[in-house]
Protein backbone atom coordinates (compact mmCIF):
# COMPACT_ATOMS: atom_id res chain seq x y z
CA UNK A 1 0.00 0.00 0.00
CA UNK A 2 1.40 3.67 -0.66
CA UNK A 3 -0.20 6.31 0.57
CA UNK A 4 -4.22 6.42 -0.74
CA UNK A 5 -3.44 3.69 -3.19
CA UNK A 6 -3.25 -0.15 -2.88
CA UNK A 7 -0.67 -2.92 -5.12
CA UNK A 8 -1.27 -6.37 -4.32
CA UNK A 9 -1.09 -9.45 -7.04
CA UNK A 10 -5.11 -8.73 -6.82
CA UNK A 11 -5.98 -5.79 -6.59
CA UNK A 12 -4.35 -2.50 -7.71
CA UNK A 13 -6.45 1.01 -6.71
CA UNK A 14 -6.05 4.63 -6.38
CA UNK A 15 -2.59 6.59 -7.94
CA UNK A 16 -0.01 4.55 -7.79
CA UNK A 17 3.65 6.24 -6.42
CA UNK A 18 5.97 4.48 -8.09
CA UNK A 19 8.76 6.02 -6.73
CA UNK A 20 7.51 4.81 -3.00
CA UNK A 21 6.71 1.58 -4.59
CA UNK A 22 10.51 1.30 -5.15
CA UNK A 23 11.23 2.06 -1.60
CA UNK A 24 8.60 -0.17 -0.30
CA UNK A 25 9.09 -3.29 -2.34
CA UNK A 26 13.24 -2.87 -2.20
CA UNK A 27 13.79 -2.96 -5.54
CA UNK A 28 15.74 -0.28 -7.87
CA UNK A 29 14.92 2.12 -10.38
CA UNK A 30 16.48 1.43 -13.77
CA UNK A 31 19.01 4.07 -14.16
CA UNK A 32 20.69 5.29 -17.47
CA UNK A 33 23.91 3.19 -16.90
CA UNK A 34 21.82 0.43 -16.77
CA UNK A 35 19.89 0.92 -19.78
CA UNK A 36 23.94 2.05 -21.69
CA UNK A 37 24.99 -1.49 -20.61
CA UNK A 38 21.80 -3.15 -21.93
CA UNK A 39 21.62 -1.24 -25.19
CA UNK A 40 25.20 -2.10 -25.99
CA UNK A 41 24.39 -5.84 -25.41
CA UNK A 42 21.40 -6.20 -27.38
CA UNK A 43 21.58 -3.21 -29.97
CA UNK A 44 18.67 -1.16 -29.04
CA UNK A 45 16.38 -0.79 -26.66
CA UNK A 46 12.74 -1.39 -26.21
CA UNK A 47 10.16 1.09 -26.83
CA UNK A 48 9.21 0.34 -23.27
CA UNK A 49 12.30 1.83 -21.53
CA UNK A 50 12.54 4.78 -24.08
CA UNK A 51 8.72 5.60 -23.12
CA UNK A 52 9.31 5.02 -18.88
CA UNK A 53 7.06 2.12 -19.02
CA UNK A 54 9.49 0.02 -17.57
CA UNK A 55 11.20 0.93 -14.49
CA UNK A 56 12.08 -1.07 -11.87
CA UNK A 57 14.33 -3.73 -11.69
CA UNK A 58 16.20 -6.42 -9.40
CA UNK A 59 18.99 -7.85 -9.96
CA UNK A 60 18.99 -7.46 -13.95
CA UNK A 61 23.00 -6.01 -13.41
CA UNK A 62 23.51 -9.80 -12.46
CA UNK A 63 20.99 -10.95 -15.53
CA UNK A 64 23.69 -8.92 -17.82
CA UNK A 65 26.59 -10.31 -16.28
CA UNK A 66 25.13 -13.80 -16.36
CA UNK A 67 24.46 -13.27 -20.17
CA UNK A 68 27.80 -12.27 -21.17
CA UNK A 69 29.97 -14.78 -19.13
CA UNK A 70 27.90 -17.52 -21.26
CA UNK A 71 25.95 -18.43 -18.10
CA UNK A 72 23.21 -17.59 -19.17
CA UNK A 73 19.41 -17.64 -18.22
CA UNK A 74 15.76 -17.82 -18.31
CA UNK A 75 12.55 -16.27 -18.87
CA UNK A 76 9.41 -16.70 -17.07
CA UNK A 77 5.87 -14.83 -16.83
CA UNK A 78 2.60 -16.11 -16.61
CA UNK A 79 -1.38 -14.80 -16.77
CA UNK A 80 -4.48 -15.72 -14.25
CA UNK A 81 -7.30 -15.95 -16.61
CA UNK A 82 -10.18 -14.51 -15.08
CA UNK A 83 -11.71 -13.20 -17.99
CA UNK A 84 -11.11 -11.77 -21.64
CA UNK A 85 -7.93 -10.91 -21.80
CA UNK A 86 -7.39 -6.87 -22.83
CA UNK A 87 -4.42 -4.66 -24.17
CA UNK A 88 -3.17 -3.90 -20.63
CA UNK A 89 -2.47 -8.01 -19.95
CA UNK A 90 -0.64 -8.31 -23.69
CA UNK A 91 1.74 -5.32 -23.24
CA UNK A 92 4.45 -7.31 -20.62
CA UNK A 93 3.98 -10.27 -22.93
CA UNK A 94 5.11 -8.09 -26.15
CA UNK A 95 8.09 -7.31 -23.95
CA UNK A 96 8.73 -10.63 -22.93
CA UNK A 97 9.15 -11.51 -26.58
CA UNK A 98 11.54 -8.96 -27.34
CA UNK A 99 13.72 -9.86 -24.74
CA UNK A 100 13.44 -13.81 -25.77
CA UNK A 101 14.09 -12.45 -29.60
CA UNK A 102 17.46 -10.25 -28.26
CA UNK A 103 18.76 -12.97 -25.64
CA UNK A 104 17.74 -16.12 -27.57
CA UNK A 105 16.91 -17.33 -24.01
CA UNK A 106 13.72 -20.40 -22.78
CA UNK A 107 10.79 -19.00 -22.01
CA UNK A 108 8.11 -20.52 -19.27
CA UNK A 109 4.47 -19.11 -19.39
CA UNK A 110 2.23 -20.54 -16.17
CA UNK A 111 -1.36 -19.76 -16.94
CA UNK A 112 -2.77 -20.13 -13.18
CA UNK A 113 -6.38 -21.52 -14.12
CA UNK A 114 -6.00 -22.71 -10.37
CA UNK A 115 -5.32 -19.40 -8.86
CA UNK A 116 -8.51 -18.12 -10.10
CA UNK A 117 -10.72 -20.71 -9.09
CA UNK A 118 -9.47 -20.61 -5.93
CA UNK A 119 -9.30 -16.80 -5.32
CA UNK A 120 -12.55 -15.74 -7.19
CA UNK A 121 -16.04 -17.17 -7.53
CA UNK A 122 -16.17 -18.39 -10.94
CA UNK A 123 -16.85 -22.07 -12.01
CA UNK A 124 -14.36 -24.51 -13.00
CA UNK A 125 -15.34 -25.11 -16.58
CA UNK A 126 -15.53 -20.99 -16.84
CA UNK A 127 -11.96 -20.47 -15.67
CA UNK A 128 -10.56 -23.62 -17.95
CA UNK A 129 -12.59 -21.94 -21.39
CA UNK A 130 -10.85 -18.35 -20.33
CA UNK A 131 -7.38 -20.24 -20.34
CA UNK A 132 -7.63 -21.86 -23.18
CA UNK A 133 -8.46 -18.12 -24.84
CA UNK A 134 -5.60 -16.24 -22.98
CA UNK A 135 -3.39 -19.05 -23.80
CA UNK A 136 -4.04 -18.59 -27.67
CA UNK A 137 -3.70 -14.98 -27.37
CA UNK A 138 -0.52 -15.32 -26.27
CA UNK A 139 0.62 -17.84 -28.76
CA UNK A 140 -0.29 -14.94 -31.41
CA UNK A 141 2.49 -13.11 -30.40
CA UNK A 142 4.87 -15.22 -31.98
CA UNK A 143 6.96 -16.48 -29.29
CA UNK A 144 10.01 -18.94 -30.58
CA UNK A 145 8.41 -21.82 -30.57
CA UNK A 146 11.42 -24.41 -29.65
CA UNK A 147 12.15 -22.11 -26.85
CA UNK A 148 8.49 -21.23 -25.05
CA UNK A 149 6.78 -23.71 -23.35
CA UNK A 150 2.96 -22.36 -22.12
CA UNK A 151 1.49 -24.70 -19.35
CA UNK A 152 -1.52 -24.59 -17.37
CA UNK A 153 -1.15 -25.42 -13.99
CA UNK A 154 -4.27 -28.13 -13.38
CA UNK A 155 -2.59 -29.92 -16.27
CA UNK A 156 0.98 -29.85 -15.44
CA UNK A 157 0.67 -29.89 -11.55
CA UNK A 158 1.30 -33.93 -11.56
CA UNK A 159 4.71 -33.47 -13.02
CA UNK A 160 5.73 -30.72 -10.44
CA UNK A 161 4.29 -31.58 -7.49
CA UNK A 162 7.22 -33.00 -5.58
CA UNK A 163 9.05 -29.35 -6.43
CA UNK A 164 5.71 -27.78 -5.23
CA UNK A 165 5.88 -29.36 -1.36
CA UNK A 166 9.05 -28.93 -1.14
CA UNK A 167 8.70 -25.56 -2.01
CA UNK A 168 5.83 -24.78 0.21
CA UNK A 169 7.53 -26.81 3.48
CA UNK A 170 10.28 -23.69 3.27
CA UNK A 171 7.57 -21.21 3.75
CA UNK A 172 5.76 -20.33 7.17
CA UNK A 173 2.00 -19.50 6.73
CA UNK A 174 3.39 -15.78 8.75
CA UNK A 175 5.16 -15.39 5.86
CA UNK A 176 1.91 -15.91 3.20
CA UNK A 177 -0.30 -14.26 5.67
CA UNK A 178 2.34 -11.16 6.24
CA UNK A 179 2.78 -10.65 2.62
CA UNK A 180 -0.98 -11.33 1.11
CA UNK A 181 -3.31 -10.77 4.17
CA UNK A 182 -4.38 -13.79 3.95
CA UNK A 183 -7.00 -14.79 7.15
CA UNK A 184 -8.59 -17.33 8.78
CA UNK A 185 -11.77 -17.02 5.91
CA UNK A 186 -9.10 -17.92 3.32
CA UNK A 187 -8.98 -21.39 1.86
CA UNK A 188 -6.55 -23.54 2.16
CA UNK A 189 -6.18 -23.55 -1.37
CA UNK A 190 -5.25 -19.95 -1.92
CA UNK A 191 -2.74 -20.29 1.03
CA UNK A 192 -0.91 -23.17 -0.63
CA UNK A 193 -0.88 -21.55 -4.11
CA UNK A 194 2.42 -18.60 -3.69
CA UNK A 195 4.46 -22.16 -3.40
CA UNK A 196 2.78 -22.78 -7.12
CA UNK A 197 4.02 -19.90 -8.47
CA UNK A 198 7.29 -19.82 -7.01
CA UNK A 199 8.22 -23.34 -8.58
CA UNK A 200 8.53 -22.26 -12.08
CA UNK A 201 12.11 -20.22 -11.11
CA UNK A 202 13.78 -23.39 -10.20
CA UNK A 203 12.99 -25.05 -13.74
CA UNK A 204 16.27 -24.57 -14.28
CA UNK A 205 19.67 -24.23 -12.81
CA UNK A 206 20.23 -20.78 -14.20
CA UNK A 207 19.28 -17.25 -12.91
CA UNK A 208 15.11 -16.73 -14.08
CA UNK A 209 14.22 -13.20 -14.96
CA UNK A 210 10.69 -12.38 -14.52
CA UNK A 211 9.33 -9.55 -16.61
CA UNK A 212 5.85 -8.68 -15.14
CA UNK A 213 3.99 -5.83 -13.63
CA UNK A 214 5.16 -4.73 -10.06
CA UNK A 215 1.76 -6.12 -8.52
CA UNK A 216 3.35 -9.57 -8.30
CA UNK A 217 6.93 -8.97 -6.75
CA UNK A 218 5.18 -10.33 -3.52
CA UNK A 219 6.33 -13.66 -4.88
CA UNK A 220 9.24 -12.79 -5.90
CA UNK A 221 10.32 -11.48 -2.55
CA UNK A 222 9.34 -15.21 -1.00
CA UNK A 223 11.36 -16.86 -3.65
CA UNK A 224 14.35 -14.57 -3.01
CA UNK A 225 14.25 -16.07 0.56
CA UNK A 226 14.25 -19.47 -0.02
CA UNK A 227 16.05 -19.87 -3.46
CA UNK A 228 19.90 -20.44 -2.54
CA UNK A 229 18.71 -23.49 0.22
CA UNK A 230 17.34 -25.10 -2.70
CA UNK A 231 20.73 -24.35 -4.42
CA UNK A 232 19.23 -21.76 -6.92
CA UNK A 233 19.74 -18.58 -7.67
CA UNK A 234 17.60 -15.58 -6.34
CA UNK A 235 15.14 -15.09 -9.16
CA UNK A 236 15.54 -11.55 -10.72
CA UNK A 237 12.84 -9.39 -11.98
CA UNK A 238 12.25 -6.44 -14.27
CA UNK A 239 8.87 -4.29 -13.82
CA UNK A 240 6.35 -2.32 -16.20
CA UNK A 241 3.61 0.23 -14.64
CA UNK A 242 0.26 -0.08 -15.02
CA UNK A 243 -1.37 0.55 -18.42
CA UNK A 244 -4.20 3.42 -16.94
CA UNK A 245 -7.86 2.30 -17.60
CA UNK A 246 -10.07 4.49 -19.72
CA UNK A 247 -11.75 6.27 -16.98
CA UNK A 248 -8.58 7.99 -15.74
CA UNK A 249 -4.75 7.85 -14.92
CA UNK A 250 -5.33 6.17 -10.99
CA UNK A 251 -5.11 2.64 -10.71
CA UNK A 252 -4.91 0.04 -13.81
CA UNK A 253 -7.33 -1.41 -16.77
CA UNK A 254 -9.16 -3.70 -14.66
CA UNK A 255 -11.95 -6.56 -16.68
CA UNK A 256 -14.14 -5.98 -13.95
CA UNK A 257 -15.29 -2.94 -15.10
CA UNK A 258 -15.48 -2.92 -19.11
CA UNK A 259 -15.95 1.04 -19.32
CA UNK A 260 -12.22 1.23 -18.12
CA UNK A 261 -10.94 -1.51 -20.67
CA UNK A 262 -10.80 -2.44 -24.21
CA UNK A 263 -10.25 -6.24 -24.54
CA UNK A 264 -8.50 -8.13 -27.34
CA UNK A 265 -12.45 -9.06 -28.77
CA UNK A 266 -13.70 -5.96 -28.92
CA UNK A 267 -14.57 -5.04 -32.41
CA UNK A 268 -14.07 -1.57 -34.15
CA UNK A 269 -17.19 0.02 -32.95
CA UNK A 270 -17.33 -1.00 -29.71
CA UNK A 271 -13.75 0.78 -29.06
CA UNK A 272 -14.67 3.53 -31.00
CA UNK A 273 -18.07 3.81 -28.55
CA UNK A 274 -15.43 3.18 -25.45
CA UNK A 275 -12.60 5.73 -26.11
CA UNK A 276 -15.36 8.32 -27.44
CA UNK A 277 -17.45 8.05 -24.07
CA UNK A 278 -15.25 6.94 -21.54
CA UNK A 279 -11.50 7.74 -22.31
CA UNK A 280 -10.23 10.64 -19.71
CA UNK A 281 -9.43 13.89 -20.98
CA UNK A 282 -6.68 16.87 -20.06
CA UNK A 283 -8.70 19.23 -22.44
CA UNK A 284 -10.01 22.21 -21.20
CA UNK A 285 -13.91 22.12 -20.36
CA UNK A 286 -14.73 24.37 -23.67
CA UNK A 287 -13.26 24.31 -26.75
CA UNK A 288 -12.26 28.08 -26.22
CA UNK A 289 -10.72 27.26 -22.68
CA UNK A 290 -8.97 24.55 -24.60
CA UNK A 291 -7.60 26.73 -27.43
CA UNK A 292 -6.24 29.02 -24.37
CA UNK A 293 -4.69 26.64 -21.62
CA UNK A 294 -3.58 23.59 -24.11
CA UNK A 295 -4.45 19.84 -22.45
CA UNK A 296 -2.53 18.28 -20.02
CA UNK A 297 -0.86 14.68 -21.53
CA UNK A 298 -0.29 13.64 -18.11
CA UNK A 299 -3.52 12.85 -17.17
CA UNK A 300 -4.66 12.59 -20.78
CA UNK A 301 -5.31 8.60 -21.09
CA UNK A 302 -5.56 8.50 -25.00
CA UNK A 303 -1.90 10.20 -25.15
CA UNK A 304 -0.50 8.04 -22.51
CA UNK A 305 -1.61 4.81 -23.87
CA UNK A 306 -0.08 6.73 -27.71
CA UNK A 307 2.94 7.17 -25.75
CA UNK A 308 3.33 3.77 -24.11
CA UNK A 309 2.64 1.70 -27.01
CA UNK A 310 0.65 2.62 -29.87
CA UNK A 311 2.87 5.60 -31.34
CA UNK A 312 6.13 4.55 -32.00
CA UNK A 313 7.66 7.09 -33.58
CA UNK A 314 9.34 9.58 -31.20
CA UNK A 315 8.85 12.53 -34.40
CA UNK A 316 5.47 11.74 -34.42
CA UNK A 317 4.33 11.54 -30.64
CA UNK A 318 6.13 14.78 -30.28
CA UNK A 319 4.34 17.03 -32.65
CA UNK A 320 1.06 15.04 -31.09
CA UNK A 321 2.40 16.39 -27.87
CA UNK A 322 2.96 19.91 -28.97
CA UNK A 323 -0.65 20.27 -30.75
CA UNK A 324 -2.29 19.03 -27.89
CA UNK A 325 -0.61 21.48 -24.99
CA UNK A 326 -1.42 23.92 -27.30
CA UNK A 327 -4.62 24.14 -27.78
CA UNK A 328 -3.72 23.26 -31.27
CA UNK A 329 -5.38 19.37 -31.35
CA UNK A 330 -8.14 19.17 -29.73
CA UNK A 331 -9.47 16.50 -27.39
CA UNK A 332 -11.61 15.01 -29.89
CA UNK A 333 -9.00 14.91 -32.83
CA UNK A 334 -7.17 13.19 -30.38
CA UNK A 335 -9.04 10.41 -29.72
CA UNK A 336 -9.68 9.87 -33.08
CA UNK A 337 -6.11 9.48 -33.45
CA UNK A 338 -5.77 6.37 -30.68
CA UNK A 339 -9.33 5.01 -31.91
CA UNK A 340 -7.24 4.39 -35.73
CA UNK A 341 -4.27 3.21 -33.95
CA UNK A 342 -6.24 0.79 -31.27
CA UNK A 343 -8.13 -0.82 -34.08
CA UNK A 344 -4.99 -1.33 -36.08
CA UNK A 345 -3.33 -3.25 -33.18
CA UNK A 346 -6.20 -4.95 -32.57
CA UNK A 347 -7.16 -6.09 -36.06
CA UNK A 348 -3.17 -7.65 -36.24
CA UNK A 349 -3.38 -9.20 -33.80
CA UNK A 350 -7.01 -10.77 -34.10
CA UNK A 351 -4.87 -12.36 -37.65
CA UNK A 352 -2.12 -13.68 -35.77
CA UNK A 353 -4.49 -14.83 -33.24
CA UNK A 354 -6.47 -16.77 -35.69
CA UNK A 355 -3.01 -18.39 -37.22
CA UNK A 356 -1.77 -19.21 -33.89
CA UNK A 357 -3.67 -21.87 -33.75
CA UNK A 358 -2.44 -24.30 -35.80
CA UNK A 359 0.65 -23.73 -34.22
CA UNK A 360 -0.47 -24.08 -30.90
CA UNK A 361 0.53 -27.34 -30.19
CA UNK A 362 3.96 -26.50 -30.48
CA UNK A 363 4.33 -24.23 -27.56
CA UNK A 364 1.90 -26.25 -24.80
CA UNK A 365 3.17 -30.08 -26.10
CA UNK A 366 4.87 -30.58 -29.03
CA UNK A 367 7.85 -27.99 -29.54
CA UNK A 368 11.64 -28.91 -28.18
CA UNK A 369 11.07 -27.14 -25.09
CA UNK A 370 7.67 -28.63 -24.29
CA UNK A 371 8.44 -32.08 -24.73
CA UNK A 372 11.66 -31.62 -22.84
CA UNK A 373 10.03 -30.06 -20.03
CA UNK A 374 6.68 -32.99 -20.38
CA UNK A 375 9.79 -35.40 -19.93
CA UNK A 376 12.08 -34.20 -17.33
CA UNK A 377 11.95 -35.36 -14.13
CA UNK A 378 11.60 -32.57 -11.06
Amino acid sequence: MTGKSVVTPWKVEGTVDYIKLVKEFGTQLIDENLLRELKEIVGDLHLFFKRDYVFSHRDLDKVLEDYLSKKMFFLYTGIGPSGNMHIGHLLPFLFTKWLQEKFKVNLYIQVTDDEKFLFRKLKFDEVEKIADDDILNIAALGFDPDKTFIFKDTEFIGKIYNLVIKTARKINFSTVKAVFGFTNETNIGSILFPAIQIVPTFFEKRRCLIPSAIDQDPYWRIQRDIAESFGYYKTAAIHTKFLPGLLGPEGKMSASDPRSTIFLNDDPETVREKILKYAYSGGGATIEEHRKKGGNVNVDVCFQWLKIFLEPDDKKLKEIKEKYQSGEMLTGELKEITIKKLNEFLELHRKRKENAKKKLDKYKYDGKLAKEMWQKKF
